[in-house]
């Protein structure tokens, strides 16, 4: 079930990406990643509190978390650069298209779809009645991704 999970994530991933880098979605997508990344940090303070184990430690990893993820996300973005400047500098190759970004988008989608996970979970820990279906995705993608 995981496989599946991470091969359909991994797939949407791509798909959007491509589609952002076509449609020019980058900018809004920066903008969802922050708006998911605040509401995971809001929604996991507030189930840690409903809980009673709220913690700055925990927070604090937390944040160093996010920090790593910000990070990855920078050199995904160099990395784009660096393959756009090697393709329009190569000597004998006409690309049918203009490479801006692929590589960034695509990661930055991975980590929506991590915060997404995230944010579901946390809502789940503060009472929300969720779906059975969705709970089930959301510890199969915890247990599966996490420890990696």
């Amino acid at each position: 079930m995981e496989h599946k999970i991470n091969s359909l994530k991994g797939a949407v991933s791509a798909a959007l990406a491509a589609l952002t880098a076509l449609w020019g979605w980058f900018g809004w997508l920066i903008v969802a990643w922050a708006v998911c990344m605040g509401m995971d940090v809001l929604t996991g303070m507030a189930a840690g509190a409903k809980r009673g184990d709220w913690s700055s430690a925990a927070a604090r990893e937390g944040l160093w978390h996010k920090a790593g993820c910000v990070a990855a996300v920078t050199i995904s973005g160099i990395l784009d650069l660096v393959v756009g400047q090697i393709l329009a500098n190569l000597p004998t190759v006409e690309l049918p298209f203009s490479y801006t970004v692929f590589l960034c988008p695509l990661v930055v989608i991975w980590y929506i779809l991590t915060e997404v996970g995230s944010i579901v979970e946390n809502a789940g820990a503060m009472g929300a009645p969720l779906p059975g279906w969705l709970k089930q995705a959301v510890a199969v993608l915890r247990d599966q991704v996490e420890p990696k």
